[in-house]
């Protein structure tokens, strides 16, 4: 057999193999594993290094627009490059409907953007802000036949929450066409009545944010969407994790047998609120919902990782910069509740938690390939095209020196954020070549792919849409009663 091109004499590392060997690569995908294959057209020698799975990152936001009405730093191009230097081959960022858009026409607008511009492949999640009967009835449902079988909704923010009658009406349609509803559990009136005495006191720092957000509306917010879901038999999929009570929630509901999927992001192992507290505005870089919370949290997020409450890390990338356009787009001295929520991390996901995990010996590399590649391309619908190398998966491969040490600096990341919370931070191992599809896109430091090379990714039947076994007391009653048709 003829290989495009073979990667030779790497450690080749799954979520539950490894074992050395080379990898011949034909037509983009996967063609043999073994030693000593024919040689390829091209070929790369891995020898000293791992060669894992490119990342997949279901959690980023990317070309944007935030409730408040500001984009995103980083577009198609600059968010998809800075993923692939960091290893991550697939990106699912969200299609976001704002109050008043057609989630169909919101769809097309995304594609539109993305085709010209990504260099790695990607997917879409949709966000849903407003479940009009048109959305409810006709929309969302075509959508998820073709393909689009994750959505996000909201328990916050003014202009993107829906109340609890909404969140059943998404879930009752998720769990009807097969598809997972993803959560941002807050809960709004805490925030809001928190919010409005802080202003009243003149606490308007950016630290305050983090005063704002207290944990008890994250882990309330968490135990009531758990509720919903269960009660119509739905899975249901947490995000940015932050806090050890919305943790043990969590916990609870999977201990019970409840389809409940989790995340955490890099930013609830490594910062905390004291981030939100430096001087003048710069706080505001860390402004992120949830906010970082403090050491004990960073614990019980890492215990989480370990004991399989979390699934996915993600990096909840939602870059802007620190200027007029972004973070500061309400004045120099905004107070914190017009700071533009989110922080950068797409390129850094996997590095940082490749040397604070793996390096420092918290978790092996088989889990860390796992919650940074393989369940997210499970949980997702895009396993075994992705998040595995295997014969007949795409060629999707990050080749990891293990020993090599960066110092983080902002000027060498591939973002468009304009700074890093990382900055200064020393990690050790690092994706050194990058392939997606059997290109390689990242090779000695330098971009090797085209802008509009990445592709849109079809998705299958997720592994979240397979029925519970356990329906609700509710559920049961219906039944015994002849109300089946309504639960």
């Amino acid at each position: 057999m003829t290989f495009d091109l073979v990667v030779r004499n790497g450690l080749v590392t799954t979520s539950t193999e490894q074992v050395r060997c080379d990898i011949g690569i034909a037509g983009g995908k996967v063609a043999a594993l073994g030693q000593g294959l024919l040689a390829g057209t091209r070929e790369i020698d891995a020898a000293g290094k791992l060669v894992l799975p490119g990342g997949v990152d279901s959690h980023c936001h990317i070309e944007q627009m935030s409730s408040m009405g500001i984009m995103n730093a980083d577009d198609f191009f600059s968010g998809s490059v800075s993923a692939a230097f960091g290893g991550t081959t697939t990106i699912i960022p969200f299609a976001a409907q704002h109050r008043g858009q057609s989630l169909k026409k919101v769809v097309q607008d995304y594609h539109e953007r993305a085709t010209p511009k990504a260099v790695i492949d990607y997917a879409f999640h949709m966000i849903i802000s407003d479940p009009s009967p048109a959305v409810m009835t006709e929309e969302l449902p075509a959508l998820i036949e073709r393909g689009y079988k994750s959505f996000k909704v909201f328990m916050t923010y003014d202009l993107l929450k829906l109340d609890d009658y909404q969140i059943l009406d998404v879930l009752a349609v998720a769990r009807k066409r097969g598809a997972l509803t993803m959560v941002h559990a807050e809960n709004h009136d805490m925030l809001r009545w928190l919010a409005d005495r802080l202003m009243e006191k003149g606490h308007k720092a950016p630290k305050f944010h983090a005063v704002n957000h207290a944990k008890l509306a994250e882990a309330e917010a968490t135990s009531r969407v758990i509720h919903l879901a269960e009660l119509l038999d739905a899975p249901v999929f947490i995000v940015h994790v932050s806090d050890p009570g919305a943790m043990d929630a969590i916990r609870r509901a999977q201990a019970r047998g409840l389809k409940v999927y989790a995340e955490t992001c890099p930013q609830y192992l490594l910062l905390t609120a004291d981030d939100l507290d430096r001087e003048a505005m710069d706080g505001a870089k860390f402004c992120c919902s949830p906010p970082p919370r403090d050491r004990a949290s960073q614990e019980a997020m890492w215990r989480g990782l370990i004991d399989g409450t979390f699934q996915i890390l993600s990096s909840d990338h939602a870059p802007f910069r620190f200027d007029k356009t972004g973070k500061l787009a309400h004045g120099p001295g905004a107070p914190f509740k017009k700071i533009a929520n989110g922080i950068p991390g797409l390129e850094l996901r996997m590095p940082l938690f490749f040397s604070e995990g793996v390096q420092k010996d918290k978790i092996d590399i088989h889990r860390f390939v796992d919650l940074t590649s393989t369940r997210p391309a499970q949980i997702f619908g895009l396993f075994p095209q992705k998040g595995t190398i295997a014969a007949g998966s795409d060629a999707d491969l990050a080749i990891w020196d293990s020993s090599k040490e960066v110092s983080i600096r902002w000027e060498n990341i591939h973002d468009n954020a304009g700074y890093t919370p990382y900055e200064g931070q020393t990690v050790k191992g690092w994706p050194v070549t990058v392939i997606s599809r059997g290109r390689v896109v990242v090779q000695d430091n330098q971009l090797r792919a085209e802008r509009g090379s990445g592709r849109y990714i079809e998705r299958s039947v997720p592994d979240s849409a397979i029925p519970l076994g356990r329906p609700s007391e509710a559920a049961l009653l219906a039944r015994r009663f002849g109300a089946d048709d309504v639960i």
